[in-house]
Formats: C-alpha cells, structure tokens, sequence
C-alpha cells in the first residue's frame, strides 16, 4: 500500500512562505526558526485541505516549510549556489514577488489577518475558486473565497444596483457596455452581475464598500476571475486595456 504524501503546496501556502523568505532578504530559513514554526502551524490551519492530509505527521511540518523557503532562496536570482528542484508554481511566486514585491507582501498579510480574525474560515468554499485549469489568482483560493462570498451576497448586489440608478447610470456592463435589458427584453430587465473591483491586498478585511462593486456581464465577469499562474485578478480597467490591447493586435 502506498505512503500517503502530503499534498501538493497551494498558492496561498506558497505566498505565504515566500513573503517569510523575502522579508528575510531572500535566504533560507532553519527548521528551528520561530518564524518557521509560526507558519508551520498556520498553514496547518488553512481551511483548505483534507483532514486526510492534516493526519499526516510531515503535512506542513517546520521541516517541510524550512525545506520550501530553501526552494524560494535558492531559486532567486541572486542567489550563486545549486537550486533545489521545485515546480512551476513556486517558481511564478518567486517571480511575482520579485517583481510585485509590496502588492504580494500585502496580499500575504491579508490572508495572514483573515485566519488571525477566524473570518477565512467561516467563508464556505465557492464554486469558480479555482479555475478550469486547477489554478487560482496569485491571491490564493482563500482571498478569492471571499471576494466571491461577497459578490454573491443578494443584498449587497441589490444596493449596488440601486446606487447605479439613484445615480442615473444605465445598468450595464462597465466593461463592454453590454445591456440584458436592451438584448433580452423584459427577461433581461434589471439583471447585472457583481464584481469585487478592489483586490483584497489592498481594500484588506474591512466590509465591502458599494464602490468596491463593479457591474459586469457575465462574460466580463468570467473574465475577470479567470486566472493565469502567477497573475493576479483583473480589475474592469484591465479588463477594458486588454480588450483594447487584444483588438490591436488582431488588426495588424
């Protein structure tokens, strides 16, 4: 019968353990390390594994988290020695955070304070969390749980559609202009969808603001969830630049 192994690392996880290595300047960190002990009971408490896996003596051990800040040390560009052997994963975080080091540090203490506060935990698992692909926004399952809570939250998309036309803005997509009223007739009227527009690194735990809410069709909305490894969610502005963007390049 085959050994258990403990489950591959989630972005979540693997944010988290990178922000450690960075805020080390980029070096490893011992098991024995109290920082490493920290996140070693942390990660254990993410609700998003299988209690199969918390059984496991070696789940997210201090030596299975020391072993992984060797993986981000040893695999960034300034270090000179052999790196470990890692997967693709921890090298796009490495990237991410080398290149986006304060929005990824921010994303990491949010996740940090939604497990300190318990709020992450309360917050059932959402359908579209994880994409298609079995990847998530940079943000990790966890923040993206709770931006589509919220998104589905039925009095919080009733407000906001009651703000678009106290403040007589037509109910339409604020992406690609587009109008279930105007296409689908009666069927239509009234109907938009919700996106949470603020990422969560920087808006962080506090409640959901009407102006955090953007009205969206449901293809813009899909694609603006719709994740690539090592690229965080797309806001209704960066959605309309690679619409833009996209219809350039086609012309050419």
């Amino acid at each position: 019968m085959p050994i258990p192994r403990s489950p591959d690392w989630t972005e979540d996880e693997l944010l988290l353990a990178g922000a450690l290595v960075v805020k080390n300047g980029w070096h490893e960190l011992r098991t024995g390390d109290p920082e490493v002990q920290k996140l070693s009971e942390l990660l254990r408490s993410l609700p998003i594994h299988d209690p199969e896996a918390l059984a496991l003596p070696s789940f997210r051990s201090p030596d299975s988290v020391s072993r992984k800040t060797s993986d981000f040390a040893s695999n960034h560009g300034l270090f000179h020695g052999k790196p470990t052997r890692c997967g693709k994963s921890t090298l796009l975080m490495i990237d991410a955070l080398t290149n986006r080091e304060a929005e990824m540090l921010q994303a990491a203490q949010a996740i940090e304070d939604g497990i300190g506060s318990g709020e992450l935990h309360l917050i059932p698992p959402q359908p579209d969390e994880v994409d298609e692909t079995g990847a998530t926004a940079i943000e990790g399952r966890l923040l993206v749980r709770r931006a589509l809570a919220r998104e589905r939250d039925p009095k919080l998309r009733a407000l906001k559609i009651k703000q678009m036309r106290r403040d007589g803005r037509a109910l339409q997509c604020e992406v690609c202009d587009f109008d279930f009223g105007r296409t689908y007739g009666s069927l239509g009227e009234g109907y938009i969808e919700v996106h949470h527009a603020t990422p969560l690194y920087i808006s962080g735990l506090r409640g959901t603001k009407l102006d955090d809410l953007a009205c969206l069709c449901a293809n813009c909305h899909r694609m603006c969830h719709r994740s690539r490894p090592g690229e965080s969610w797309r806001t209704p502005a960066s959605l309309r630049e690679h619409i833009r963007n996209s219809g350039r390049t086609h012309n050419h």
